[in-house]
Protein backbone atom coordinates (compact mmCIF):
# COMPACT_ATOMS: atom_id res chain seq x y z
CA UNK A 1 0.00 0.00 0.00
CA UNK A 2 1.52 3.30 -1.30
CA UNK A 3 1.82 6.43 0.46
CA UNK A 4 -0.30 8.04 -2.04
CA UNK A 5 -3.14 5.38 -1.77
CA UNK A 6 -2.92 6.31 2.30
CA UNK A 7 -2.75 9.77 1.80
CA UNK A 8 -5.88 9.64 -0.23
CA UNK A 9 -7.72 7.66 1.93
CA UNK A 10 -7.07 10.05 4.50
CA UNK A 11 -8.10 12.92 2.70
CA UNK A 12 -11.85 11.19 1.83
CA UNK A 13 -11.88 10.44 5.72
CA UNK A 14 -11.80 14.20 6.78
CA UNK A 15 -13.53 15.33 4.02
CA UNK A 16 -16.98 13.21 5.26
CA UNK A 17 -16.09 13.49 8.91
CA UNK A 18 -16.29 17.74 7.74
CA UNK A 19 -19.09 17.68 5.61
CA UNK A 20 -21.95 15.81 7.72
CA UNK A 21 -22.35 19.02 10.16
CA UNK A 22 -22.90 20.41 6.82
CA UNK A 23 -25.11 18.01 5.47
CA UNK A 24 -27.18 17.66 8.95
CA UNK A 25 -27.29 21.83 8.71
CA UNK A 26 -28.63 21.29 4.76
CA UNK A 27 -31.36 19.25 6.05
CA UNK A 28 -32.49 21.64 8.79
CA UNK A 29 -32.37 24.42 6.48
CA UNK A 30 -34.78 22.41 3.70
CA UNK A 31 -36.80 21.95 6.84
CA UNK A 32 -37.06 25.21 7.78
CA UNK A 33 -37.77 26.66 4.21
CA UNK A 34 -40.87 23.92 3.74
CA UNK A 35 -42.14 24.61 6.99
CA UNK A 36 -42.39 28.10 6.17
CA UNK A 37 -40.14 29.24 8.94
CA UNK A 38 -36.67 31.22 9.21
CA UNK A 39 -34.19 28.79 8.07
CA UNK A 40 -31.18 28.57 10.31
CA UNK A 41 -27.63 29.38 8.95
CA UNK A 42 -26.13 26.14 6.91
CA UNK A 43 -22.95 26.43 9.06
CA UNK A 44 -25.13 26.64 12.94
CA UNK A 45 -23.68 22.66 13.68
CA UNK A 46 -20.37 24.42 13.64
CA UNK A 47 -21.09 26.95 15.52
CA UNK A 48 -22.75 24.77 18.19
CA UNK A 49 -20.09 22.18 18.29
CA UNK A 50 -17.32 24.55 18.44
CA UNK A 51 -19.30 25.40 21.61
CA UNK A 52 -19.83 22.13 23.50
CA UNK A 53 -15.91 21.75 22.70
CA UNK A 54 -15.27 24.99 24.56
CA UNK A 55 -17.25 24.04 27.39
CA UNK A 56 -16.49 22.19 30.54
CA UNK A 57 -17.71 19.01 30.86
CA UNK A 58 -20.72 18.50 33.93
CA UNK A 59 -20.27 14.64 34.75
CA UNK A 60 -23.39 12.82 37.33
CA UNK A 61 -21.75 11.05 40.35
CA UNK A 62 -23.08 7.76 39.23
CA UNK A 63 -21.34 8.02 35.75
CA UNK A 64 -18.61 5.33 35.43
CA UNK A 65 -15.47 4.75 32.92
CA UNK A 66 -17.81 3.33 29.98
CA UNK A 67 -19.91 6.48 30.18
CA UNK A 68 -17.04 8.71 29.40
CA UNK A 69 -14.86 6.78 26.94
CA UNK A 70 -18.49 5.74 24.77
CA UNK A 71 -18.59 9.69 23.21
CA UNK A 72 -14.94 8.48 21.76
CA UNK A 73 -16.25 5.35 20.78
CA UNK A 74 -18.79 6.04 19.26
CA UNK A 75 -17.10 8.45 17.17
CA UNK A 76 -14.44 6.28 16.32
CA UNK A 77 -16.98 3.87 14.85
CA UNK A 78 -18.40 6.39 12.68
CA UNK A 79 -15.07 7.39 11.51
CA UNK A 80 -14.14 3.79 10.78
CA UNK A 81 -17.26 3.33 8.94
CA UNK A 82 -16.74 6.66 6.83
CA UNK A 83 -13.47 4.92 5.75
CA UNK A 84 -14.70 1.78 4.22
CA UNK A 85 -18.38 3.72 2.61
CA UNK A 86 -17.41 4.22 -0.89
CA UNK A 87 -17.85 8.63 -1.25
CA UNK A 88 -15.60 9.84 -3.35
CA UNK A 89 -13.96 7.11 -4.55
CA UNK A 90 -14.14 3.49 -5.19
CA UNK A 91 -10.46 2.47 -5.33
CA UNK A 92 -9.68 3.30 -1.92
CA UNK A 93 -6.88 1.35 0.70
CA UNK A 94 -9.40 0.13 3.03
CA UNK A 95 -12.42 -0.75 -0.09
CA UNK A 96 -11.64 -4.29 0.53
CA UNK A 97 -12.91 -3.72 4.39
CA UNK A 98 -16.38 -2.42 2.58
CA UNK A 99 -18.21 -5.40 3.46
CA UNK A 100 -21.81 -4.44 3.58
CA UNK A 101 -22.50 -7.16 6.26
CA UNK A 102 -19.16 -5.88 8.28
CA UNK A 103 -20.61 -2.50 8.19
CA UNK A 104 -24.27 -3.39 9.39
CA UNK A 105 -22.01 -5.00 12.63
CA UNK A 106 -20.76 -1.98 13.03
CA UNK A 107 -23.50 0.45 13.12
CA UNK A 108 -24.92 -2.35 15.39
CA UNK A 109 -21.39 -1.87 17.74
CA UNK A 110 -22.41 1.95 17.93
CA UNK A 111 -25.79 1.24 19.14
CA UNK A 112 -24.84 -1.23 22.01
CA UNK A 113 -22.53 1.65 23.20
CA UNK A 114 -25.08 4.45 23.40
CA UNK A 115 -27.87 2.13 24.83
CA UNK A 116 -24.90 1.21 27.21
CA UNK A 117 -24.28 4.72 28.21
CA UNK A 118 -27.67 5.58 28.05
CA UNK A 119 -28.46 2.84 31.00
CA UNK A 120 -25.25 3.62 33.20
CA UNK A 121 -26.30 6.57 34.82
CA UNK A 122 -29.59 4.68 35.80
CA UNK A 123 -32.23 7.51 35.02
CA UNK A 124 -35.31 6.45 33.85
CA UNK A 125 -34.86 8.82 30.42
CA UNK A 126 -31.98 7.14 29.74
CA UNK A 127 -32.90 3.88 30.14
CA UNK A 128 -36.36 4.45 28.73
CA UNK A 129 -34.70 5.44 25.48
CA UNK A 130 -31.66 2.62 25.80
CA UNK A 131 -35.04 -0.26 25.45
CA UNK A 132 -36.59 2.04 22.51
CA UNK A 133 -33.24 2.24 20.47
CA UNK A 134 -32.48 -1.76 20.95
CA UNK A 135 -36.13 -2.02 19.58
CA UNK A 136 -35.93 0.12 16.44
CA UNK A 137 -32.58 -1.67 15.87
CA UNK A 138 -33.87 -5.48 16.38
CA UNK A 139 -36.63 -4.21 13.76
CA UNK A 140 -34.31 -2.19 11.18
CA UNK A 141 -31.46 -4.11 10.68
CA UNK A 142 -32.98 -7.35 9.26
CA UNK A 143 -34.69 -4.81 6.85
CA UNK A 144 -31.22 -3.25 5.96
CA UNK A 145 -29.60 -6.71 5.51
CA UNK A 146 -32.57 -7.69 3.10
CA UNK A 147 -31.76 -4.50 1.10
CA UNK A 148 -28.42 -4.93 1.16
CA UNK A 149 -28.64 -8.82 0.01
CA UNK A 150 -30.59 -7.45 -3.10
CA UNK A 151 -27.96 -4.91 -4.43
CA UNK A 152 -25.35 -7.71 -4.16
CA UNK A 153 -27.37 -10.70 -5.71
CA UNK A 154 -27.51 -8.29 -8.85
CA UNK A 155 -23.54 -7.24 -8.65
CA UNK A 156 -22.59 -10.62 -6.78
CA UNK A 157 -20.57 -9.07 -4.42
CA UNK A 158 -21.28 -8.00 -0.94
CA UNK A 159 -18.88 -4.66 -1.08
CA UNK A 160 -19.80 -1.62 -1.68
CA UNK A 161 -17.07 -0.65 -3.72
CA UNK A 162 -17.79 -3.82 -6.12
CA UNK A 163 -21.34 -3.19 -6.02
CA UNK A 164 -21.30 1.07 -6.85
CA UNK A 165 -18.63 -0.19 -9.73
CA UNK A 166 -20.95 -2.83 -11.46
CA UNK A 167 -23.81 -0.60 -11.17
CA UNK A 168 -22.06 2.39 -12.66
CA UNK A 169 -20.58 0.53 -15.16
CA UNK A 170 -23.66 -1.06 -16.69
CA UNK A 171 -25.81 0.67 -18.95
CA UNK A 172 -28.74 2.63 -17.12
CA UNK A 173 -31.97 0.50 -16.60
CA UNK A 174 -34.86 0.52 -14.04
CA UNK A 175 -34.24 -2.21 -11.49
CA UNK A 176 -37.66 -2.96 -10.25
CA UNK A 177 -35.97 -5.10 -7.31
CA UNK A 178 -33.81 -2.03 -6.70
CA UNK A 179 -36.63 0.52 -6.92
CA UNK A 180 -38.23 -1.41 -3.64
CA UNK A 181 -34.82 -1.72 -2.09
CA UNK A 182 -34.33 2.14 -2.01
CA UNK A 183 -38.06 2.10 -0.45
CA UNK A 184 -36.79 0.36 2.35
CA UNK A 185 -33.60 1.47 2.43
CA UNK A 186 -34.95 4.83 2.84
CA UNK A 187 -37.38 4.25 5.61
CA UNK A 188 -34.36 2.05 7.46
CA UNK A 189 -31.99 5.10 7.04
CA UNK A 190 -35.09 7.58 8.84
CA UNK A 191 -35.46 5.16 11.62
CA UNK A 192 -31.72 4.51 12.21
CA UNK A 193 -31.18 8.32 12.06
CA UNK A 194 -33.57 9.30 14.37
CA UNK A 195 -35.52 11.16 11.84
CA UNK A 196 -39.25 11.49 11.39
CA UNK A 197 -41.74 9.49 11.53
CA UNK A 198 -39.89 7.11 13.86
CA UNK A 199 -38.02 9.62 15.78
CA UNK A 200 -37.75 13.55 16.52
CA UNK A 201 -34.75 14.63 17.07
CA UNK A 202 -35.22 17.93 18.38
CA UNK A 203 -38.07 16.52 20.91
CA UNK A 204 -37.21 16.47 24.65
CA UNK A 205 -40.86 15.30 25.69
CA UNK A 206 -40.77 12.18 27.58
CA UNK A 207 -42.94 9.90 25.00
CA UNK A 208 -41.89 10.36 22.33
CA UNK A 209 -37.90 11.00 22.59
CA UNK A 210 -35.73 8.00 21.88
CA UNK A 211 -32.26 9.15 20.67
CA UNK A 212 -32.31 12.00 22.55
CA UNK A 213 -33.32 10.01 26.09
CA UNK A 214 -29.82 8.37 26.09
CA UNK A 215 -28.02 11.80 25.50
CA UNK A 216 -29.06 14.22 28.06
CA UNK A 217 -26.71 13.36 30.43
CA UNK A 218 -24.01 14.02 28.14
CA UNK A 219 -22.49 17.45 28.04
CA UNK A 220 -19.41 19.58 26.53
CA UNK A 221 -16.89 17.94 24.80
CA UNK A 222 -18.60 14.64 25.49
CA UNK A 223 -22.36 16.22 23.78
CA UNK A 224 -20.39 17.74 20.54
CA UNK A 225 -18.51 14.05 19.81
CA UNK A 226 -22.53 12.66 20.27
CA UNK A 227 -23.73 15.11 18.24
CA UNK A 228 -20.78 15.15 15.43
CA UNK A 229 -21.10 11.32 15.78
CA UNK A 230 -24.60 11.42 15.03
CA UNK A 231 -24.26 13.40 11.66
CA UNK A 232 -21.47 11.62 10.66
CA UNK A 233 -23.73 8.78 10.91
CA UNK A 234 -26.42 10.31 8.73
CA UNK A 235 -23.85 11.00 6.45
CA UNK A 236 -22.89 7.50 6.30
CA UNK A 237 -26.26 5.96 5.61
CA UNK A 238 -26.42 8.83 2.90
CA UNK A 239 -23.29 7.66 1.12
CA UNK A 240 -24.74 3.94 1.29
CA UNK A 241 -28.11 4.67 -0.37
CA UNK A 242 -25.65 6.35 -3.29
CA UNK A 243 -23.40 3.84 -3.33
CA UNK A 244 -26.48 1.22 -3.96
CA UNK A 245 -28.65 3.06 -5.80
CA UNK A 246 -26.83 6.08 -7.38
CA UNK A 247 -23.12 5.21 -7.69
CA UNK A 248 -22.65 7.42 -10.95
CA UNK A 249 -19.36 10.08 -10.57
CA UNK A 250 -17.66 8.21 -7.76
CA UNK A 251 -13.57 8.43 -8.65
CA UNK A 252 -12.87 4.58 -10.05
CA UNK A 253 -8.79 5.26 -9.31
CA UNK A 254 -7.73 7.18 -6.35
CA UNK A 255 -3.56 7.73 -7.09
CA UNK A 256 -3.84 11.12 -5.36
CA UNK A 257 -6.04 14.19 -4.85
CA UNK A 258 -6.54 14.87 -8.81
CA UNK A 259 -8.43 11.97 -9.08
CA UNK A 260 -10.95 12.80 -5.94
CA UNK A 261 -11.22 16.61 -7.00
CA UNK A 262 -13.82 15.69 -10.08
CA UNK A 263 -15.84 13.46 -7.46
CA UNK A 264 -17.06 16.17 -5.26
CA UNK A 265 -19.38 18.18 -7.42
CA UNK A 266 -21.62 15.11 -7.84
CA UNK A 267 -21.04 14.04 -4.23
CA UNK A 268 -22.60 17.91 -3.20
CA UNK A 269 -24.87 17.31 -5.73
CA UNK A 270 -25.94 14.13 -4.30
CA UNK A 271 -26.05 14.88 -0.58
CA UNK A 272 -28.19 18.33 -1.71
CA UNK A 273 -31.02 16.03 -3.26
CA UNK A 274 -30.83 13.36 -0.90
CA UNK A 275 -31.13 16.01 2.52
CA UNK A 276 -33.72 18.13 0.48
CA UNK A 277 -35.82 14.39 0.13
CA UNK A 278 -35.12 13.95 3.82
CA UNK A 279 -36.70 17.32 4.68
CA UNK A 280 -39.55 16.68 2.09
CA UNK A 281 -40.65 13.44 4.03
CA UNK A 282 -39.98 14.93 7.49
CA UNK A 283 -42.02 18.16 6.80
CA UNK A 284 -45.22 15.79 5.15
CA UNK A 285 -44.99 13.17 7.84
CA UNK A 286 -46.30 13.09 11.07
CA UNK A 287 -44.58 11.59 14.48
CA UNK A 288 -45.52 8.08 14.87
CA UNK A 289 -46.39 6.99 18.47
CA UNK A 290 -44.27 4.78 19.68
CA UNK A 291 -45.73 1.55 19.16
CA UNK A 292 -46.28 2.02 15.49
CA UNK A 293 -42.52 2.37 15.04
CA UNK A 294 -42.91 -1.70 14.65
CA UNK A 295 -45.38 -1.53 12.18
CA UNK A 296 -43.31 1.38 10.29
CA UNK A 297 -39.90 -0.93 10.27
CA UNK A 298 -41.85 -4.26 9.31
CA UNK A 299 -43.01 -2.57 6.36
CA UNK A 300 -39.73 -1.37 5.57
CA UNK A 301 -38.44 -5.37 5.95
CA UNK A 302 -41.47 -6.34 4.10
CA UNK A 303 -40.50 -4.14 0.78
CA UNK A 304 -37.18 -5.28 1.15
CA UNK A 305 -37.84 -8.74 0.83
CA UNK A 306 -40.36 -8.08 -1.63
CA UNK A 307 -37.50 -6.62 -3.77
CA UNK A 308 -35.25 -9.79 -3.38
CA UNK A 309 -38.31 -11.91 -4.42
CA UNK A 310 -39.12 -9.74 -7.63
CA UNK A 311 -35.15 -10.05 -8.42
CA UNK A 312 -35.17 -14.06 -7.79
CA UNK A 313 -38.60 -14.71 -10.21
CA UNK A 314 -38.33 -11.48 -13.06
CA UNK A 315 -34.55 -10.36 -13.34
CA UNK A 316 -32.50 -13.13 -12.23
Amino acid sequence: MSAAALFTQLLAVLASVALAPLFLGWVNQCRAWLANRTAPPLWLPYLRLRKLLHKDVVLAHEATPLFRAVPYMLFGIMVAAAAIIPSLSTDLPFASAADAIALVGLFALARVFIALAGMDIGTAFGSMGARREMMVGFLAEPALLMVLFTASLITGSTLLPVIADTLQSRALAIHASLAFAAVAFVMVLLAENARIPVDNPATHLELTMIHEAMVLEYSARHLALVEWASALKLFNYACIGFALFLPWGMASRADGILWLLPAIPPLLIKLAAAGLVIALIETLSAKLRIFRAPEFLATAFLLAVLGLLVHLTLEH
